[in-house]
């Protein structure tokens, strides 16, 4: 099993911010990536979203990063974690302009952005951006395509129904080859059969952990999966967030669980085909107290899932 940092204050949940995060500046994020990196975990994620309606703050919270930028920072305060997103909302940006700055990232990071698509569910946030909400998932599949060609053709081209280019020279390609690792988000069977066709990895948000199986056949199934190598990641906690952030009260993924119970919790998740997955902190008074858990996390969990 491999583990995820869980950033403090990339954003506001009501169902697992502390308030102490709210005082946490892009400067300690630095260092507190850089601890990371040293003691061991395997990858950094970054939430977006760029506009929460009013009608969303209570359950959203205000607080979120362009992931890309955020990636880009963190992946320049250290030297070897992988900086993923979670999630890039790829129907509101221009693919062009998306698929440059990502490559961008990788390059001058030397090869360390990850990219976690999805294709949003706030249709407020669509509208204010003017993005028609009920075409994302075409959007999307649009893009992601033109990302890829941008991504690793010498002589891109491309004609679609949204994006179309041509008699163009894209660089700097990303420095991972054939590209950057594109992982999906999401639950339904699009957003799973797009991570058959594109990517390496599939982060589930409301799918039930008994039913991940189930859900990693049905993608490795698809005509367009090829075999390659697949990850799967899915938090100790992501069950306490419902659909619009709601909180849910789910005894068997709180914070603060003992060592036993965790490891106990990880091994069933590894068993259910789950590759990747992070330990909610419990009520802590800081900076400092989060790091000492995140540590122990490493030091006493780590060595003892498969």
């Amino acid at each position: 099993m491999k583990f995820a940092f869980p950033m403090p204050h990339t954003m506001r949940l009501k169902a697992l911010t502390q308030p102490w995060e709210q005082a946490v500046t892009g400067t300690d994020q630095a260092e507190m990536a850089r601890c990371a990196e040293t003691l061991g975990y395997d990858m950094i994620a970054v939430p977006e979203h760029f506009a929460v309606p009013d009608t969303h703050v209570e359950l959203t919270g205000p607080h979120y990063f362009h992931s890309t930028v955020a990636q880009a920072f963190l992946a320049g305060a250290t030297r070897h974690i992988p900086i993923n997103s979670c999630v890039t909302l790829l129907p509101l940006q221009h693919p062009v302009v998306l698929a440059k700055a990502l490559s961008t990232a990788d390059w001058m990071s030397g090869g360390r952005i990850m990219a976690t698509f999805g294709v949003g569910w706030d249709a407020e946030e669509f509208e204010v951006l003017g993005v028609p909400f009920h075409k994302r998932g075409r959007l999307a599949d649009e893009y992601l395509a033109a990302i890829v060609e941008l991504w690793t053709s010498e002589h891109p081209r491309f004609d679609g129904e949204f994006v179309t280019f041509a008699n163009i020279a894209f660089e700097p390609k990303p420095v991972q080859k054939p590209c950057i690792p594109i992982w999906i988000g999401g639950d339904a069977d699009a957003p799973l059969r797009r991570a058959a066709r594109w990517a390496t990895g599939w982060i589930p948000f409301l799918t039930p952990p008994e039913q991940i199986p189930a859900r990693i056949d049905f993608i490795k199934s698809q005509p367009t999966f090829d075999g390659r190598p697949f990850e799967v990641s899915y938090g100790l906690g992501t069950s306490l967030i419902g659909e619009g952030h709601v909180v849910v009260e789910d005894p068997t993924q709180q914070p603060g669980m003992r060592a036993a119970e965790i490891i106990d919790k990880l091994g069933h998740f590894a068993e259910l085909g789950v590759t990747m997955s992070s330990v909610p902190i419990p009520p802590v008074s800081g900076v400092d107290a989060y790091l000492d858990y995140a540590q122990w996390v490493i030091d006493e969990i780590k060595p003892h899932v498969p």
